[in-house]
């Protein structure tokens, strides 16, 4: 019997897919748990909307993605910090920081997950960072960290 999976089902397949299993693993497992439904024309049909649907946002949401790297490649943000002696900081800049420096210079909202800092700054001075808005998308900025007067 075919069915078409409505979740992840370990050692079967992943939700959307179409697999063809026993007809009692079908009728006595998947389909009373809500793991799958009968692969049906119309079902068939359904799916394939879906799929075209889920193609398209995820289009969009990649060339959503490109026109901010675009904007976002080659800014720079100034940070001001606390210096101690040596150029050392009092504390350090961190991805918070940074993501809230771009909202307020720029106005560009950037959740602080996706600014790869593999550490926090610590130093004054220049440096590039990546951020990563999409799987396949990736946007340079350089992060100025500036003493504050």
């Amino acid at each position: 019997m075919k069915v078409i999976l409505l979740e992840d089902v370990k050692n079967l397949g992943s939700r959307g897919s179409v697999v063809n299993v026993s007809d009692g693993y079908a009728r006595n497992f998947l389909i009373p748990r809500g793991l799958a439904v009968e692969a049906t024309p119309g079902k068939m049909k359904e799916l394939a909307q879906q799929k075209a649907v889920e193609a398209r946002k995820r289009q969009e949401a990649e060339a959503r993605a490109r026109d901010l790297a675009a904007r976002l490649d080659g800014l720079t943000v100034q940070i001001k910090a606390r210096v101690g002696e040596g150029g050392r900081l009092f504390g350090a800049v961190s991805s918070k920081d940074i993501a809230e420096a771009l909202e307020q210079q720029y106005r560009v909202t950037i959740d602080k997950k996706k600014i790869l800092l593999k550490e926090p700054i610590r130093q004054l001075g220049e440096q590039t960072l990546v951020i990563k808005l999409h799987p396949s998308v990736q946007a340079q900025v350089k992060v100025a960290v500036l003493p504050q007067e």
